[in-house]
């Protein structure tokens, strides 16, 4: 597990890329698929950027284990491809790369929220949810028809004189 917590254009993005090559690899740690990584962040235009980088830095790490030059200012790359001989441990991290950057549409890149919904979807029996729970942004509507509700049950039921000094208050 790995938390990133950082200001705006601080290199968020960039280590996440590199945090999942490594994983892919298993640089370190075992091997992974994409399905089996799962990435949140806050925003849906986030979960876009975060997984279209992911993926294009697979596909270039793939590139440079299958032998094309790495860019000059890339010392990730070129400090990982040292720990990966040449011959047939570099050709299949290639690959597994290679394979990563194809399943990347089935990658767990997600919002905290929409990670939330699908686990409750998953395991709805457990849970004792609906399948198809509904993620309301806005709760206000809510709040109103909540009070509506209420002032219909407990206020229009009310003798003349109470309901007057509830009207009153």
């Amino acid at each position: 597990s790995r938390l990133i917590e950082a200001s705006a254009g601080t290199g968020k993005t960039w280590t996440i890329a590199a945090l999942y090559v490594r994983l892919v690899l298993g640089h370190h740690c075992q091997p992974r698929l994409p399905a089996e990584i799962l990435v949140m962040t806050f925003t849906r235009a986030a979960t876009r950027e975060l997984s279209d980088r992911i993926r294009r830095r697979l596909v270039e790490a793939a590139a440079c284990f299958r032998g094309q030059p790495v860019p000059p200012d890339d010392a990730f790359l070129r400090s990982l491809l040292q720990d990966f001989p040449a011959g047939p441990a570099r050709e299949h991290a290639a690959w597994r790369l290679s394979v990563a950057a194809e399943a990347m549409d089935d990658a767990a890149v997600h919002t905290i929220d929409a990670w939330c919904q699908r686990m409750l979807r998953e395991h709805a029996f457990d849970s004792q949810c609906l399948f198809e729970e509904e993620l309301i942004a806005d709760e206000q509507a809510l709040l109103e028809d909540a009070v509506r509700d209420y002032w219909r049950q407990e206020v229009y039921p009310l003798p003349a004189d109470m309901a007057q000094v509830v009207l009153e208050a």
